[in-house]
C-alpha cells in the first residue's frame, strides 16, 4: 500500500514547472481605416450592414488583449469580427476575474467565466480564453495548433461574401453574385457562400441561388446563408428547395427565428435534401448539444471568438464528433485555423467577408505575413496553419498603440 501511495507523492508538473500567475490584463481599443467600404445611408454599425462604395473610407475598431504573468509569460490576441462595443463591455466585466489566477487552468477559468456571463451572450469571453491559449503556447515554445493535437497544415478555404446591397456596385444583383462566384472559382477557392439581401425576398434569393449555380457549373461547393433574413418558415422552405435543385453543400440560418428554434429547423430538415448548418446564434456547449439532439440541424457552427474561446469551440466540436456529426468553424482568424487543424469532422475554412473590390475587414496588425485577404489564398485553394509559438502570429503593437482609442488595465 505504501508503495502504491508513493506513486502519487510526487507531482512533476507542479514541482518542475513554475506556475504563471496572472497579474495584469490589458485591453487596447484601436481604430484603422478600410477603403471602399461604407455603412450606407442607414449608418447602423454591424458587419451585416457593410456595403461597397468606391472611394469611401470606413473607420473600424477592434480590441487587442494582452495577459501578463508574474514570471514573464504573456498571451495576446486581436479580435476580428467580435470587435464590437457589446464585446468590449463584457471583456471589461470579465477581465478582473483573471487576476491572481494560474494562467494554465483554462478549463476552470472557462467554467468560471461562463457562469459569470450566464445572463448575457458570452461574446466577451472568447478573446480572453484565446489569449490564454496563446500564453500557454509561448510559455512552452510550441504552437496552439500542436497543443490541440493538430494534423492539418493547410486548410481548404471558401469565399464568404458580404451581404448583397441595393446601392450600385459590390454585390447588388444576381448577375454580380454570379460574376463574383465565377471569379472566386477561377482564383482557386474551394467553395463559395452567398449572404443575400436584407429584405428577405424569398423569390429573389431563390433566383440568386439558381443563377450562381448556373454560372459556376455543377460540382463546385456552393452554400447559402440568408443570415436569418427570410421572414417565415415557408419562405425558408421555398429557398431551401432552390438549394436542393441547385445541389448546394449546405443551407445556413435561413429565417427569422434568429437561428435558435430546434423544432422549426427539425421540420425544415424533414422537407429538404440540403444539409442545414445552424446554431451560430445558439450560445454555449449545453444549448448547442440540446439543439443537435433535438434534430435542429445537420451541422453545427462553432467560433472561438463567439463560443467562449478555443476551449469552448473544442468542446462543441467534440460533442459533434461524439454524435457522429460535422462541425463548421464560423469566420476566420489564427485561433480558428488552430482549431480547424485539429478537427477531423469539418470541411472548409471560411474567408469572411469578401466581395468584388471589398477587402476583408480584418485588422492590419500582423507582422509575419498572416493574412485573411483573398489575394493571399494559396495556389492550392488553401491557407496555412501558423506553426510559430502560441497562435503563431506576431502582432504589430506599435500600430495598435499608435491607433489606440482607449486602454483598460486591470492589475
Amino acid at each position: 500500500m505504501k508503495q502504491f501511495l508513493s506513486l502519487f507523492s510526487h507531482a512533476p508538473y507542479q514541482n518542475e514547472v513554475a506556475m504563471s500567475t496572472i497579474e495584469r490584463v490589458e485591453i487596447h481599443a484601436f481604430r484603422f481605416p478600410v477603403e471602399n467600404l461604407s455603412l450606407g445611408s442607414h449608418q447602423a454599425s454591424g458587419v451585416a450592414n457593410l456595403i461597397y462604395k468606391a472611394g469611401a473610407s470606413l473607420t473600424a475598431e477592434r480590441f487587442a488583449v494582452r495577459i501578463l504573468c508574474d514570471d514573464g509569460a504573456q498571451g495576446e490576441y486581436v479580435t476580428h469580427w467580435v470587435g464590437t462595443p457589446s464585446t468590449l463591455g463584457q471583456m471589461l466585466m470579465l477581465a478582473p476575474h483573471l487576476l491572481g489566477r494560474d494562467a494554465e487552468t483554462r478549463e476552470q477559468i472557462y467554467d468560471d467565466l461562463k457562469r459569470e456571463v450566464r445572463a448575457y451572450d458570452h461574446m466577451g469571453h472568447g478573446p480572453l480564453d484565446i489569449a490564454l491559449w496563446d500564453l500557454a503556447g509561448k510559455k512552452y515554445n510550441t504552437s496552439v495548433a500542436r497543443l490541440l493535437g493538430a494534423f492539418r497544415r493547410r486548410l481548404p478555404t471558401y469565399a464568404s461574401t458580404y451581404h448583397a446591397q441595393l446601392e450600385p456596385g459590390g454585390l447588388h444583383s444576381p448577375e454580380a453574385f454570379a460574376d463574383y462566384a465565377l471569379a472566386c472559382k477561377e482564383a482557386g477557392f474551394a467553395g463559395f457562400k452567398i449572404h443575400g439581401w436584407h429584405e428577405g425576398d424569398a423569390r429573389k434569393e431563390a433566383r440568386n441561388v439558381l443563377g450562381v449555380r448556373a454560372a459556376v457549373g455543377d460540382g463546385w461547393p456552393l452554400m447559402l446563408d440568408p443570415a436569418c433574413q427570410l421572414r417565415t418558415y415557408l419562405d425558408a422552405l421555398y429557398v431551401g428547395r432552390a438549394c436542393d435543385e441547385a445541389g448546394y453543400f449546405w443551407y445556413e440560418d435561413p429565417y427569422r427565428d434568429g437561428g435558435v428554434s430546434a423544432i422549426g429547423h427539425a421540420r425544415l430538415r424533414q422537407q429538404l435534401k440540403t444539409p442545414l448548418l445552424v446554431s451560430e446564434h445558439v450560445r454555449g456547449l449545453e444549448q448547442k448539444a440540446a439543439f443537435l439532439i433535438a434534430g435542429g440541424c445537420d451541422m453545427v457552427h462553432a467560433d472561438p471568438e463567439y463560443d467562449m474561446g478555443i476551449t469552448g469551440a473544442m468542446k462543441i466540436a467534440h460533442v459533434c464528433e461524439a454524435l457522429g456529426l460535422d462541425v463548421q468553424l464560423h469566420a476566420c482568424g489564427p485561433a480558428h485555423r488552430a482549431v480547424m487543424a485539429a478537427l477531423r469532422n469539418t470541411h472548409f475554412y471560411e474567408m469572411a467577408l469578401v466581395g468584388p473590390g471589398m477587402p476583408n475587414m480584418t485588422p492590419p496588425v500582423y507582422l509575419n505575413g498572416y493574412s485573411d485577404q483573398p489575394e493571399d489564398l494559396g495556389a492550392d485553394g488553401c491557407v496555412p496553419v501558423p506553426d510559430g509559438p502560441g497562435l503563431g502570429v506576431v502582432y504589430d503593437w506599435a500600430f495598435i498603440e499608435a491607433n489606440r482609442s482607449a486602454l483598460h488595465v486591470f492589475q
